[in-house]
This record gives C-alpha cells, structure tokens and sequence, in this order.
C-alpha cells in the first residue's frame, strides 16, 4: 500500500469543477495582479482570522519581511524567536539586517517557551535590551503557542509581535484566532499547508489602519499613488490566479480541518490499541484548536532507521526540521554552540512527521501504525 506524506492529487479531484471555471474567467480577463480577487480574499480572510484587516502578498516569506518592515525593524535591532522552524522566519528577520535572538522551545509543543524566553531577556546586557524591537513567535505543526505570557512580555519590554501563523490558519489559542493576536499575523498558502493555493502566496492580518497602510504601500514598491514614492518597499503583489484558488479552497478550509483532526484521533486510538502510545509520544493538544499542519511523533531512538524503514514500505514521512536554526552554517556568526538549545536540538533528532492529509482512508491510517508496530516488534 501507498500512503504519501500528503496527496493533493486526492483534494483537487473535488475542487477541480470550480478551480477551471474561475480561472478561465481570469484568463479571459487578463487581470492578473491584484484586483478584485484579491481584495475580496483578503476580507474572507480577515474574516475567518477575526482580524481588522488583511493584505496578500507574495508568499509566506514574504509577510514575515514586510510585517518586519512595517514594524521598522533593521540594522542594529534585535528579534526574540525559536531556533526550531522553517528558515523563513529567521531568514526574513537577517535579510532587514537585524539579529535573531534564539530561545529555545517548549519539549511538549515545539513552540517558543514562554520561561525560556523571559530567561533570554533576563540574561541579555542592557546595550541589547534597548536594542530589542520584536518578537516572533512560530505557531509550529498548527498549534498556537503559549501567547498570553508572550504578549505579557512584549508589553513589558515595549516589543512588536509578529506571529509566524504559516502552519496555523484557524488555530486558536483561548478563542483568539492565529493572526489576531499580535500586531501582525503571516501566513503561507505554499501548496502544502492546509490552505494552499496553486504556487506561491501568502497574506498578513493586522488590526492597525496604520500598519495596514503601510504594509499596502510597501507590497507595491512603497508607491502611492502610482509613480510617487515616499518609501522603499518591494513587489510583495499577490497574484489574481492565486487569490482566486485560495478563495475557493477557504469555502473547505473547515472540512478539511475537520477531518484531519479526526485523522489526529484515529492515531491516537490505533497507537493506543497496537501498545505504541508508550514507546512513542504523540503530538500534545494544548490550545483550544490544533489544526494538524504536522502530525508529528516524538521517537525515543532508532528514529532514523524507522524513517527508512517507513519510507520502504511506502510510507511518505519527513523531519521537520533535521538541524535548528542556530546550528545552521548561514549563521555561525551568531555564535551559537551545540548544547545551546537544548529542546531544539532533541526534537531535531526524535521527531517524525506522518501522514495527515484530510483524503486518508482508515486502511491506510492502520497500514501506517501497523508498519510502526512491525518495526518495533523486530
């Protein structure tokens, strides 16, 4: 049996209908950046997020860096973040010219430990801490992290928050959907996250008029009105054709939602029934909604060999993420050691993402837990 780590082939099958009639009426428009689709995108999602207000652009990398030119973060500036994410987040943060501050991550999570955070702080000399502009918290596998102390935080050092919400549309932490809580929220719509559209795109919500403004003249070139610039922005433009897709897909979003977390439950059950939910650790639920971008193993030992042995069997895994940020080669000259971050680098080394796409089928569900239990019993 075949189970990829995720089957987008199966979701566009019940989508493809509406996908070619709306993008035929794209093409006989030729009107291919911006406009009417986005627009109308962007109030769906701010919408769906609770938010004021919310601006596509681009990519998801692409909200993280406009979000930190918005909040005028740049050389010399420092950012609170996790060395346990995709590269975007702390790539956006060196391309402004500011410094990642790593802090290391909660062991149930793998969010940002909000303990861990104060620790930093607590240690940084005072030249640091009048240099300290932002924090960007990751909601990591579709978890919100631990917020109301983030925000405690950032209210007491005076610090912008920017959540990295690129696993997390419709996560919820106390009611708060992601995005809405700190003063910019940034999602991804790669075609592999729970909402994606055909290619690149991404979007930022924000409850500011300012900040909306601002990040509006900045996805054009910083040019308002046409010609005129008053600032250096960038081309963060959101295509018309991939407006459009996501706006379809959004109509599902919950559904599909749905179904993964009961996928989540499957798991669980069949872990707990094959005698697995004690050789393993499986994913923590702390916040209110988890919408299982990622669902993801904790492996005592041997997890490598269960990857291959997994993977042989076809069964689409993957390790987010093999080395954390503050040990990569592009930013040695951070000067972070092994040893530094301890939680990280663990959860480098024991954790497996398995499938956990809405279209699985209980068979396929089984056959995974079952190859699992195979490799243990050897």
């Amino acid at each position: 049996m075949k189970v990829p780590l995720l089957d987008l082939k199966a979701q566009y099958k019940t989508i493809k209908k509406e996908i070619l009639k709306k993008t035929e009426e794209i093409y006989e428009s030729q009107y291919f950046i911006l406009g009417p689709n986005v627009t109308d995108l962007e109030k769906d999602i701010a919408a769906y997020c609770n938010t004021k207000h919310a601006l596509g652009v681009s990519s998801g990398t692409d909200a993280l860096l406009i979000s930190l030119l918005t909040a005028d973060i740049g050389p010399g500036d420092l950012v609170l973040t996790t060395p346990y994410t995709f590269f975007a987040t702390i790539g956006s943060i060196s391309r402004t010219g500011a410094t990642p501050v790593f802090s290391d991550i909660d062991k149930g999570t793998f969010n940002i430990s909000p303990e861990k955070l104060q620790k930093t702080i607590d240690s940084m000399s005072e030249t640091d801490l009048s240099n300290l502009k932002a924090i960007m918290p990751v909601h990591l596998y579709g978890q919100c992290a631990d917020m109301d102390p983030i925000c405690e935080i950032a209210e007491k050092y005076n610090l912008v928050i920017i959540e990295d919400a690129a696993q997390a549309i419709g996560s919820e932490y106390k009611g708060k959907r992601a995005g809405s809580i700190g003063d910019f929220g940034c999602f991804s719509f790669f075609p592999s996250k729970n909402l994606g559209a055909f290619g690149d795109g991404g979007i930022v919500t924000a409850n500011s008029d300012h900040n909306i403004e601002k990040l509006r003249k900045l996805r054009n070139h910083g040019s308002h009105p046409k010609y005129y610039h008053k600032m250096i922005g960038g081309n963060f433009r959101l295509d018309a054709l991939q407006a459009a897709i996501v706006s379809i897909k959004l109509k599902y979003l919950d559904t599909w939602t749905k179904s993964r977390q009961e996928n989540a439950g499957k798991y669980r059950e069949l872990f707990n029934n094959a005698g697995l939910d004690t050789a393993i650790s499986l994913p923590v639920e702390r916040e209110d909604r988890h919408i299982y971008n990622q669902f993801i193993i904790s492996i005592p030992s041997k997890r490598d060999e269960l990857r291959e042995f997994l993977t042989d069997a076809g069964i689409g895994v993957e390790i987010y993420y093999p080395v954390p940020m503050h040990l990569q080669e592009c930013f040695k000259e951070l000067n972070y050691e092994k040893g530094d971050m301890p939680v990280a680098e663990h959860a480098a080394l024991h954790t497996l993402a398995l499938p956990i796409y809405p279209e699985l089928t209980e068979d396929q569900l089984e056959y995974v837990v079952n190859k699992i239990k195979e490799f243990y019993s050897k």
